[in-house]
């Protein structure tokens, strides 16, 4: 071979790799996407009506949460140079309490609904 065919042969073996690298990254998101499918064929369905009643209870609990309470947090006190006392860090350590508040609210648009295992269990 000489030259030219290598460069040519160089040149086709770059554009078929380059092509099934295209081909891989669809294959990569149809898989993403199966699995995500895979995923969601169990969950609950909700109307457009019942996700909004969980949004406004979420934004309910969150807004009822008193973010202003400095029990909430754990801060870090520091002296700048002029003598002058300064936040150095502070972190929100309430979270807890706010996820509960958060899931009550959610939990009470719901009620719990027995399991066919759970029936199955009660009769043995």
């Amino acid at each position: 071979m000489n030259e030219m065919d290598l460069l040519t042969k160089i040149e086709g073996l770059e554009k078929a790799i380059k092509e099934h690298v295209d081909f891989a990254d669809t294959y990569k998101t149809t898989l993403a996407d199966t699995k995500q499918q895979l995923v969601d064929l169990h969950k609950p369905e909700l109307t457009p009506k019942q996700l909004e009643a969980i949004e406004c209870a979420v934004e309910q609990a969150v807004n009822e949460f008193d973010f202003n309470d400095t029990e909430n947090y754990e801060i870090d006190y520091s002296l700048d140079y002029d003598g002058k006392v300064q936040c150095e860090a502070h972190e929100f350590i309430n979270d807890s309490e706010l996820c509960s508040m958060i899931v009550n609210r959610v939990c009470k648009l719901f009620k719990e609904a027995e399991c066919p295992t759970d029936k199955d269990e009660t009769n043995d």
